[in-house]
């Protein structure tokens, strides 16, 4: 089985077998780089990286992981591009093409990135956009298959906003057969397009869906409880309006844990805005795997380059 030479967008177009090939390369990248061996498996490979929003984790994610490799990851701003005075995103990527073996860009509209990929002839890949965000949705599913083992039969609730990340866990819990529950107050629900694809994946797997339900129902009995912030990057302008919505409710607190299962995990993709969508005790709690989350990018993001490019 190869995923050689594909476009990385949504996790849709992946096989669960391709999936688990990517967390399978990602288990054994780490394990190996904890004893001291590293695999420079991309040699003089260059991936052209374009950004139109900031990034903590993203670029430091794929700036190391390509060093790491054996390659050079390249930071392209989107307004220090000639993309900030017009040339359109055909050209600029028809360009890129020639000179790097693989594009990755975060994008405010999911339209560009797809724009990309039909005229890209090197693999696309998803650094975040409004609709998706399957490279954290990769080391999500990594963090859990490490946490809890096996993905059958597990519960996993969302409590916040319906945003690009649980998009992306919507597919991924569909695909592998995890239960989710959709915490989110009336009108801030994932893409209802996406909702329906899940619900049908869920058939096939075995799963079950939920959507806009109770906190504290979305949580009983969950083996994993996973927010983010209920301001994204381009909302500020809402943030008062969000913040009224959300708050208290959607906020994850100790008392919420509690009626979660006694081994739960809590699970942020970062960054947290402490005191809104999750409280200090939890985040830095026993139950937080935040930390391992949060380094799981780079050996997600280091088996994906890996077997793209």
């Amino acid at each position: 089985m190869s995923v050689r030479g594909r476009d990385f967008l949504t996790m849709q177009e992946y096989s669960v077998d391709e999936l688990q090939l990517l967390l399978t390369t990602a288990r054994e990248l780490k394990r190996d780089f904890l004893i001291g061996v590293t695999k420079k498996v991309l040699p003089s490979k260059v991936l052209a990286m374009i950004f139109q929003k900031p990034s903590t984790r993203t670029r430091v994610s794929f700036e190391v992981a390509m060093r790491y490799l054996g390659g050079h990851a390249l930071y392209l701003s989107w307004n220090e591009l000639q993309l900030g005075r017009g040339e359109t995103i055909a050209d600029t990527v028809r360009v890129l093409s020639r000179y790097s073996h693989g594009i990755m860009a975060r994008v405010f509209a999911h339209s560009d990135l797809e724009e990309m990929a039909k005229y890209a002839t090197v693999p696309v890949i998803n650094g975040l956009s409004d609709r998706h965000h399957p490279c954290q949705g990769l080391a999500d599913l990594f963090t859990i298959q490490e946490k809890k083992k096996d993905f059958k039969g597990l519960k996993l609730a969302w409590v916040g906003d319906g945003n690009n990340v649980c998009n992306t866990l919507l597919i991924g819990c569909s695909k592998f057969g995890v239960n989710m529950s959709v915490a989110c107050p009336k009108g801030y629900e994932p893409d209802e397009t996406v909702v329906k694809w899940a619900e049908q994946e869920a058939e096939r797997s075995g799963s079950e869906i939920e959507i806009a339900i109770d906190p504290t129902k979305a949580v009983e009995a969950a083996d994993i409880i996973y927010t983010d912030t209920f301001v994204s990057l381009g909302m500020e302008a809402e943030r008062a309006k969000r913040l009224k919505i959300f708050l208290p409710k959607y906020q994850v607190t100790p008392k919420l844990l509690k009626r979660a299962k006694k081994d739960v995990i809590f699970m942020h993709c970062l960054p947290a805005h402490r005191g809104e969508e999750v409280l200090d005790e939890v985040i830095d709690g026993p139950h937080s795997v935040v930390w391992d989350q949060a380094e799981n990018r780079l050996w997600a993001t280091m088996s994906l380059l890996s077997l793209l490019l």
